[in-house]
C-alpha cells in the first residue's frame, strides 16, 4: 500500500480544517437533539467502566430495595458516546459471544467480528492463539513481542514476566463486552497498536441460572455454569466452566477449568464490587510441524512431549463513588498471583568432543552456534559437575539420537490499582468531560529453567530412563541442570526480578458546539525493570533498568447528522523491554527460547507515532424497517526502535532479541452491519501494510535463501524498506449472518478469507509464503421451550487443511529414523469439527435495563 505520512497528516488536516465551517452550517440549520438512549457509550479509559459508567442514567430506589436503571442519563468516568471518540472501536457483545458458544473461545468471537484482526495459531490449540490486530500481537506465546495492552475490569492482564495474553483463562460467557480501542495512549504501556479492554458480567448486569453442556468432536466434552442475582442493593455473580478434549493433533489434549465470582453493593450515588478469578489448564503439543510429517498425517507432530500448564489466582476491588452531581471517583486494587510450567522435549545439537578436547570421548554442544570457542568450553556437565561420555549406536561410529527434556517455570506475584477523577462541569459554556488518573503495578517474579539429557525415541518421545528399550544404557541419560563449562547453548538459569509500573494521564474532551468535538489529553509512563541471576552462570542479566515517556492525545470529531460523524486524531505510545527481553539480548549468548536466560545488553523501549482519520454513522429504516450502521477508517503507526525475536545460526531453537530502527503499520478498514430484527448480516474488509522501514541484516539461520554477509556472519538476509512483516496477511474478509428461519429457530454461517503471507524467519520476503485460505463456520439454535434451547456449532465446514504460522527450520536425521529434508514447519489449523450442546436457562431473565445499548458505527 502507497500511504504515504504526507498524505495521511493532510487528510487529518483537511477534516479538522473544514470541521468549524461545517458546525456553523449545522447549527444554523437547527441541529435536532438526540437521546443518549440511541447511543452506543464507550469507556475511553481502563477505569471508565467501572459500576454501571457505562449504562443509562442514575438509578432510583424501587420496591423491595430493587434499584433500577431509569431513563434520564448519566455518563459518568471517561464513559463517551461513541461519535465523540476520534479513533476506531471495535466492540463485541455478550450476544456475539453467545454465538460461539461452543467454542469456549472469545477470541474465537474477536477474530470473526473484528475487522483488521487475524489469528496465528504456532500452538496447534485454538485456546492459545496469537491475536494480531492490525499488525501487532498479543499472544499467549512468551517471546513473542506484544503490541496490545489487554484490560479486565481495569486491571491491565499483560503478565509480568514477558508481557503474555492469556485469555484462556477467562470464562467466555462471563463477558459482558469487549471493546478494541485504537490510538489511546491512556491504556499505557503496550498501547502500540490498541487496547483490548474487556468487562465482565455482574449480578446487577445479568440476572437467572444457565447451565451449559456440550460435546463433540476430537472426544470434546463441556459445560458451564452461569449465576447470577440481586437482593435489594447486593447482587452476585458466579460463573464457572470446564473442558476437555484430546485435540486435532497426536499428544494435544486440553483440559480448562474456570471460576469467576463477583459480589456487589450499590447505593443511588455509589457501586463496589469485590471479585475473584481462579483458573487452572494444561495444554499439550506446543510446536509447529515439519511438512515432510504433516504431508504424510495431518495430525503428526514433532517431538515431544510439549506440555503447558497455567494457574491464575486473582482477586479484585473496585468502587466507584458520585461526589456531587458532576464529579465521580472510581479505582481498583487487586493482588494477582500466576504460574506457569513448560515441559519440551527437544532435538539437541550434541556432539563427540574429538581431538579438539582434551577429553576426546566427551559430549559436546555443536560448536556452529559459537565460532572461535575453544571445544572444552562446550563440554556437557551433569549436576554433579561430571563429565558426560558420549554414547555410540552399537556397531556404528553415529551417536545415539540424544534430546533435551528442558523445563522452564514461571511464577509473578502481582498488585497495584488505580484512581481516576472525573468532571462534567460546563466550561466556557461549553459541555466539558475532564478525566484524570493514575495507575501503579508492581510484580514480583521469579523464572526457572533446566535441561535434562534424554533420548529421542523412533516415536519421537524424548525420555530420560539410562536403560533405554531401543538403545540400551545410554550415560548421563536422566542428569538434570545439564550446562557446557562455559555455560554456553545450555545452563540452568534462575532469575529473580521485580517490575513497577506507573502511570498519570489526564484527558479532556470539550464540545465547541453541538457537532464539534475536541479532545486532547497526555499520559506519563515511567517503567523499571530489575533482574539478578541466581545461578551465577549468567551475571550479566543483573541490572536495573528505566525507560519514560510521555504520550500526547489529540482528536477532532464532527458529527454532521445524528447518523454521520467524521473523525481524526493523532497519538503517540511506547512499550518497555520486558524482563525476558533485556535477559536475553546477546547474539553470542543465545537462549533456549523461552527456556534460558543470559546476556544483558541493553535494549531501548520501543516508541509509536499514531494517526487515524475516518468515518461512521448509521442509516435508521433502510431497508424494511431494518437499521445499517457502517464504518471507514483508515490508519498509520511509525513504530522506533521495534523489537524482533532472532534465531541464532546453527540452532533455530536458541535465539535473542534485538531493536530495529523502524517499521510501520498502515491499512484501511470498512465495515456495514444490517439488523432487522429476525436478521442481522454484517461484512468488513481490511488492507493491513505491515513493513519493515530500514535497510540491515538480519539472523534467520534455517531460511533457505540466508547467505553469509561481509563481516563474515553466516545465516543472514537483507532487509530492505517495504518489505513486509511476516505472518500478516494484507487482505482480510469477513461476512456473516444470523436469521431466523422459524419461530425459535435461528441460523447462521460465516466466512473469513485471508491473502498470503511470509514465514515468520522471511523478514527479506525472498521465499515462497503461507497460501491463502479461507474459512466458513456454521451455528445454529433452536429454543425447545422457554427454559431448554438446543444448539450446534460447525467450524472449518469445508475442512480446508490450511496453516496460519510457518517458519523455518533445521533438517536432517530424526531419530536416526526419519531424514527430514523441507526446511518449513507450519501447524495446520484446526479440521472441521462439530460441537452441539444443550442450554437450560431458569430464574430471572438477563436484565436489560443495565444493558448498554450498541450501535456498531
Amino acid at each position: 500500500m502507497g500511504m504515504s505520512k504526507r498524505t495521511l497528516r493532510s487528510s487529518l488536516l483537511l477534516s479538522v480544517a473544514l470541521m468549524p465551517g461545517a458546525a456553523l452550517a449545522q447549527g444554523a440549520g437547527g441541529q435536532q437533539s438526540v437521546s443518549l438512549d440511541e447511543l452506543s457509550v464507550v469507556a475511553t479509559t481502563p477505569v471508565g467502566a467501572i459500576g454501571d459508567s457505562l449504562y443509562r442514567g442514575p438509578v432510583t430506589q424501587g420496591p423491595g430495595g430493587q434499584l433500577p436503571v431509569v431513563a434520564e442519563p448519566r455518563l459518568r468516568g471517561g464513559a463517551q458516546p461513541l461519535y465523540k471518540i476520534p479513533s476506531t472501536v471495535e466492540t463485541v457483545t455478550a450476544a456475539d459471544l453467545d454465538v460461539d458458544r461452543g467454542t469456549f473461545n472469545a477470541v474465537a468471537t474477536l477474530a470473526r467480528r473484528t475487522p483488521g484482526l487475524n489469528l496465528s495459531d504456532s500452538q496447534g490449540n485454538n485456546n492459545r492463539l496469537d491475536i494480531n490486530y492490525r499488525g501487532f500481537q498479543a499472544s499467549p506465546v512468551t517471546g513473542v513481542p506484544q503490541g496490545l495492552a489487554v484490560y479486565q475490569n481495569g486491571v491491565r492482564i499483560n503478565e509480568a514476566f514477558g508481557d503474555t495474553v492469556n485469555l484462556d483463562l477467562i470464562p467466555p460467557s462471563a463477558i459482558q463486552r469487549i471493546d478494541v480501542v485504537t490510538s489511546n495512549p491512556v491504556f499505557g504501556l503496550n498501547a502500540l497498536g490498541g487496547a483490548i479492554n474487556i468487562q465482565m458480567k455482574n449480578g446487577f448486569t445479568w440476572q437467572g441460572t444457565d447451565v451449559t453442556v456440550l460435546g463433540g468432536s476430537d472426544g470434546r466434552i463441556a459445560g458451564g455454569l452461569e449465576y447470577g442475582k440481586m437482593i435489594g442493593p447486593w447482587s452476585f455473580y458466579f460463573n464457572g466452566d470446564g473442558l476437555n478434549d484430546r485435540g486435532w493433533r497426536y499428544q494435544s489434549p486440553s483440559t480448562i477449568g474456570r471460576i469467576y465470582t463477583d459480589l456487589g453493593y450499590r447505593t443511588l450515588d455509589s457501586e463496589f464490587h469485590l471479585i475473584g478469578n481462579f483458573a487452572r489448564t494444561f495444554f499439550g503439543a506446543a510446536a509447529a510441524t515439519p511438512v515432510d510429517f504433516t504431508h504424510v498425517d495431518p495430525r503428526a507432530i514433532f517431538t515431544y512431549p510439549q506440555t503447558t500448564t497455567t494457574q491464575l489466582g486473582t482477586l479484585q476491588v473496585t468502587g466507584r463513588v458520585d461526589i456531587s452531581p458532576t464529579w465521580d471517583l472510581a479505582g481498583n486494587a487487586y493482588f494477582r498471583r500466576f504460574s506457569q510450567q513448560y515441559v519440551d522435549g527437544n532435538d539437541a545439537e550434541f556432539e563427540r568432543c574429538g581431538s579438539s578436547c582434551s577429553t576426546p570421548n566427551a559430549l559436546r554442544f555443536d560448536d556452529d552456534n559459537f565460532p572461535n570457542v575453544a571445544f572444552d568450553q562446550l563440554r556437557l556437565r551433569g549436576a554433579n559437575g561430571q563429565l558426560i561420555n558420549a554414547t555410540r549406536l552399537a556397531g556404528s561410529n553415529r551417536l545415539v539420537p540424544y534430546g533435551t527434556l528442558d523445563v522452564t517455570k514461571t511464577e509473578a506475584t502481582g498488585y497495584g490499582g488505580s484512581l481516576q477523577a472525573a468532571n462534567r462541569d460546563r466550561v466556557f459554556g461549553f459541555n466539558n468531560s475532564f478525566v484524570v488518573g493514575g495507575s501503579i503495578d508492581v510484580a514480583d517474579y521469579s523464572y526457572k529453567s533446566s535441561s535434562t539429557l534424554g533420548i529421542i525415541n523412533p516415536d519421537l518421545s524424548v525420555t530420560t530412563n539410562p536403560n533405554n528399550p531401543t538403545y540400551g544404557f545410554v550415560e548421563g541419560l536422566g542428569t538434570t541442570l545439564l550446562r557446557t563449562d562455559g555455560a554456553l547453548g545450555i545452563a540452568p538459569s534462575a532469575v529473580l526480578g521485580s517490575n513497577l509500573y506507573m502511570g498519570l494521564y489526564a484527558t479532556d474532551t470539550i464540545d465547541l458546539t453541538d457537532a464539534l468535538s475536541l479532545t486532547a489529553g497526555a499520559r506519563l509512563n515511567f517503567a523499571r525493570v530489575s533482574t539478578q541471576d541466581q545461578t551465577g552462570f549468567s551475571p550479566d542479566v543483573n541490572g536495573t533498568h528505566y525507560f519514560t515517556k510521555v504520550n500526547p492525545l489529540a482528536g477532532l470529531t464532527y458529527r454532521f447528522t445524528p447518523g454521520f460523524s467524521l473523525f481524526g486524531s493523532y497519538s503517540e505510545s511506547n512499550r518497555a523491554p520486558t524482563p525476558l527481553e533485556l535477559a536475553c539480548a546477546n547474539p553470542d549468548r543465545p537462549c533456549l527460547l523461552p527456556n534460558s536466560l543470559v546476556a544483558d545488553p541493553p535494549l531501548k523501549q520501543v516508541t509509536a507515532q499514531n494517526y487515524e482519520v475516518g468515518i461512521r454513522g448509521s442509516i435508521p429504516n433502510f431497508y424494511d424497517g431494518g437499521l445499517l450502521t457502517y464504518k471507514v477508517s483508515a490508519f498509520r503507526n511509525d513504530l522506533a526502535n521495534d523489537i524482533l525475536q532472532l534465531a541464532t545460526p546453527g540452532n533455530s531453537a536458541r535465539g535473542y532479541f534485538v531493536n530495529v530502527p523502524s517499521t510501520r503499520r498502515q491499512g484501511v478498514e470498512v465495515g456495514a452491519e444490517y439488523s432487522r430484527g429476525d436478521l442481522s448480516v454484517y461484512a468488513n474488509y481490511a488492507l493491513i501494510d505491515a513493513t519493515f522501514q530500514f535497510t540491515g541484516n538480519l539472523s534467520s539461520p534455517n531460511n533457505p535463501l540466508s547467505t553469509t554477509d561481509a563481516n563474515g556472519f553466516p545465516g543472514q538476509i537483507l532487509v530492505t524498506p517495504g518489505k513486509q512483516v511476516p505472518l500478516i496477511p494484507n487482505h482480510q474478509f469477513k461476512v456473516g449472518f444470523d436469521y431466523t428461519v422459524l419461530p425459535g429457530w435461528r441460523f447462521g454461517m460465516n466466512l473469513q478469507a485471508f491473502s498470503s503471507s511470509y514465514y515468520r524467519g522471511d523478514e527479506s520476503n525472498l521465499n515462497p509464503k503461507l497460501p491463502a485460505y479461507f474459512v466458513l463456520g456454521l451455528n445454529t439454535s433452536y429454543q425447545v421451550t422457554k427454559n431448554l434451547q438446543v444448539f450446534g456449532l460447525i467450524t472449518n465446514l469445508t475442512n480446508n487443511r490450511y496453516t496460519t504460522f510457518g517458519t523455518f527450520f533445521e533438517p536432517g536425521l530424526v531419530a536416526n529414523r526419519y531424514l527430514v529434508s523441507d526446511v518449513r514447519t507450519t501447524t495446520l489449523a484446526q479440521p472441521l469439527s462439530i460441537y452441539a450442546g444443550l442450554r437450560y436457562s431458569f430464574g430471572a431473565d438477563p436484565v436489560p435495563m443495565a444493558e448498554p445499548i450498541i450501535r456498531k458505527y
